[in-house]
């Protein structure tokens, strides 16, 4: 996540970093545990930090959700779920909503971490939940999408999606989109709560993993079959595609004309959003499965393996 002058990095070695954007040098750094021996088993952090004005809130494998002050990785709260915590938290007014593996999806208070409400699924929950309105959505291993209010904890609608969910939904106005295990994307009608139509590869079928980016025109979307596919936000049908050399887990990006993604072949590639042409590419020496982050003007993403790095692109 990049904000401000900052920029906060997770790892699988149970530390949350603070790293100055021009410098890359650490400001500050947190670990999931209290004992600060290096040697000392500390619970990983898979997914990403989401910041606040005030706080950073990140999940970690053991399943605590840690509340950490912005300015100085001081904790301010821990709250406990019962397994691995994998997506993103999302912040809603006074209120924190993260999901779990242990099927439920969690509501905290923001100001002291303790519980407003929880909601049961049938399986595990990876994904990020969207907010759109007073609702958030969560889609997980249960195969379907279900749509909670977030003041009661209430289910007002269950979608099926026939396949289980990795990928976090994304949302424009009435439909959501998202990619399943069953090599499917699927656009869904949230209100109306049907699905509007599907994609899938007419060649290769493959699970996709990897978070959709969304434009008026495209929906972005890599998967296991080490592609890239655009395809027509409106009608569901496929634009282009374009091949790497590994499975893509990585979530595009989209800056302006150009989208961004990484790949399990070490690379971090930049194409044109409206031909899918290679314009840019950057070797890494690592697998990148994480989704490039892009804010105040930089791009960041980092790699897998130990000793692995975080790298910072400016403009040019």
């Amino acid at each position: 996540a990049i904000v401000g002058n900052r920029v906060y990095v997770p790892g699988l070695s149970g530390d949350l970093l603070c790293l100055d954007k021009k410098s890359g040098k650490q400001i500050w750094s947190y670990r999931s545990i209290d004992d600060p021996d290096p040697k000392q088993f500390a619970p990983g952090f898979k997914s990403a930090p989401r910041v606040t004005a005030d706080s950073v809130y990140v999940g970690d494998e053991d399943g605590v959700l840690h509340a950490v002050n912005r300015a100085d990785g001081k904790r301010r709260w821990k709250a406990t779920t019962d397994a691995e915590i994998a997506g993103c938290a999302a912040v809603v007014g006074d209120k924190v909503i993260v999901g779990s593996h242990d099927n439920f999806l969690y509501c905290f208070n923001a100001k002291d971490g303790t519980l407003a409400w929880k909601f049961e699924t049938q399986d595990r929950v990876n994904c990020s939940p969207a907010i759109v309105e007073k609702y958030t959505f969560v889609a997980g291993c249960d195969a379907h999408l279900r749509i909670i209010d977030i003041e009661n904890g209430k289910e007002v609608g269950d979608i099926s999606l026939e396949s289980y969910i990795i990928a976090s939904p994304a949302v424009m106005g009435d439909v959501l989109y998202v990619g399943n295990h069953g090599a499917e994307v699927l656009a869904v009608n949230w209100k109306k709560k049907q699905i509007e139509w599907r994609y899938k590869d007419p060649v290769k079928e493959f699970p996709i993993h990897a978070s959709a980016a969304v434009t008026k025109k495209y929906v972005i979307v890599g998967g296991h079959d080490k592609q890239m596919h655009c395809i027509d936000r409106e009608t569901g049908n496929g634009l282009w595609t374009f091949a790497t050399k590994g499975r893509i887990d990585s979530s595009a990006v989209v800056v302006g004309d150009r989208v961004f993604f990484g790949s399990a072949d070490r690379n971090l590639y930049g194409l044109s959003i409206d031909k899918g042409e290679e314009v840019w590419k950057f070797n890494a020496g690592q697998s990148i499965t994480a989704g490039p982050a892009v804010g105040e003007n930089v791009m960041v993403v980092g790699c897998e393996g130990s000793g692995g790095f975080v790298y910072c692109f400016g403009k040019k």
